[in-house]
């Protein structure tokens, strides 16, 4: 049965498409194919995702670009992007994957476990934040409907544990980010929990 968590991967090369499967087949995710930055696009206009590893080198449009049209819409520039490339790329190249708005930058061959820890970290980032849009929707019918004060209090409670919970996901993911690296994703990310909480403080205020 396939996992409702997606990550779409994106390289111009089969091989690869299917090792980053067989890498990943441990996690609760579905890995999605794509062999192209175009085909990554329209995959991107179809489904949701929570991850998208994407190749360096590719034909015809290459991951930096690729990257600029992701970040360049607004349904799609707050999913995280690690960028992929072979082995003995230059230091440039990586800091363009930054400024580009990766979240990380891995290179070819990569560690299994290394790569699986990454994805894991925003796989898990991911479902909490879906986990608290759902509560919080929960939150405002219960105030709204005035269906009870318990509910509601359980509701905030649970609300603050998985706002908590995200923000030290997003202290790991920053204390492994070199300093001098841009990381306008992750930027994003801390920004939108920050909103999230705000949000939560004014529903209880409210309440």
């Amino acid at each position: 049965m396939p996992h409702t968590t997606k990550i779409l991967a994106v390289d111009d090369r089969e091989e690869n498409l299917v090792a980053l499967s067989a890498v990943l087949d441990s996690l609760p995710v579905t890995v999605v194919p794509a062999a192209s930055g175009h085909e990554a696009l329209r995959e991107l206009l179809r489904d949701e995702f929570a991850l998208i590893l994407l190749d360096v080198v590719m034909p015809e449009m290459d991951g930096f670009e690729t990257a600029g049209h992701i970040k360049g819409r607004a349904r799609t520039r707050e999913i995280p992007i690690i960028f992929l490339t072979a082995a003995g790329s230059d230091g440039d190249q990586a800091f363009r994957g930054y400024e580009a708005g990766a979240v990380d930058y891995l290179t070819k061959p990569f560690d299994p476990w290394l790569l699986r820890a990454k994805v894991s970290v925003f796989v898990e980032l991911h479902q909490r934040n879906l986990q608290l849009h759902r509560q919080a929707a929960a939150l405002r019918h219960a105030i709204a409907e005035d269906t009870g004060l318990p509910s509601c209090e359980q509701l905030l409670k649970n609300l603050h544990q998985r706002i908590a919970l995200i923000e030290d996901d997003l202290a790991r993911v920053r204390a492994e980010t070199p300093p001098d690296m841009p990381v306008e994703s992750l930027k994003s990310l801390e920004t939108n929990a920050a909103e999230l909480r705000a949000t939560l403080d004014a529903l209880v205020a409210g309440a």
